[in-house]
């Protein structure tokens, strides 16, 4: 059966996570809607990356067969048809073999947060105008890199095989009014992002030491610091190369 990449970017404010849930609204049920009001058959998605409530995604990719020819217009009907805060950028026809999961080799992670009070980021950004000492916040990023053992940043009861991850970028970047924490890693436990970034303000603001939290990666203990949602995106989902097409399906926008 033929099988279909859908590369999605959306704004996650009001959408409780990107996977299906009972009686609450997601990125994928709403996709999954719009794909049956104007194809008349039901599909479903297998997403790459699961983002939690209120998180928003530059990039994510679902994955789905389809034995009907995709209309030529889906792209345009699709957008058409979803929320303003969902957009599907490109459909990829794929081999059928091909997972958006499983096949994805790194994800990128970035944390936005203003410093001066602003109107207009308040659902995108943090506001946090405390002072930090950003020398600290970085060696602490830098650190990361040389780690392997994440327990210390997972959620409670997160059942997984292994807390192992391997992270490749862990940088702080300042731009204008925005200070962004920027990850890059194979995989993510449940809140990692969100908790690491958490602890690297904590010791912005002298609340912890680097030794205590280096200390995080021996003793395996919860650091027990977690940040909102609303900061975090999922900025892009990288593959090999050459594994996405060149191109898209040749969808016409009208």
């Amino acid at each position: 059966m033929p099988r279909y990449f859908i590369e999605v970017a959306y704004k996650g404010t009001n959408y409780s996570g990107f996977q299906i849930q009972e009686n609450s609204n997601t990125i994928q049920a709403e996709v999954e809607k719009a794909f049956q009001t104007f194809q008349r058959i039901p599909i479903q998605l297998t997403g790459s990356s699961r983002t939690d409530a209120g998180v928003h995604a530059i990039q994510n990719f679902f994955h789905f067969d389809f034995e009907e020819p995709v209309h030529p217009q889906a792209l345009y009907k699709l957008n058409a048809i979803l929320p303003r805060d969902i957009a599907i950028r490109n459909i990829f026809p794929m081999p059928a073999d091909a997972h958006s999961r499983f096949d994805a080799l790194s994800r990128e992670y970035c944390y936005r947060i203003h410093r001066f009070k602003d109107p207009f980021l308040t659902d995108r950004s943090l506001y946090y105008p405390y002072k930090l000492k950003y020398d600290h916040m970085q060696e602490g990023a830098v650190f990361l890199k040389s780690q392997q053992n994440f327990f210390a940043f997972a959620k409670t009861n997160t059942q997984v095989n292994t807390f192992n991850c391997t992270i490749s970028k862990s940088e702080w970047e300042l731009k204008e009014n925005l200070l962004i924490y920027n990850i890059e890693g194979n995989r993510f436990l449940r809140g990692m992002v969100r908790s690491i970034t958490a602890t690297l303000l904590k010791l912005g603001r002298g609340q912890i030491s680097l030794p205590e939290f280096e200390s995080l990666f021996v003793e395996e203990r919860k650091c027990g610091f977690s940040i909102p949602s609303h900061g975090l995106y999922l900025k892009r989902v990288n593959y090999s190369q050459n594994y996405l097409p060149v191109t898209a399906l040749p969808f016409t926008d009208f």
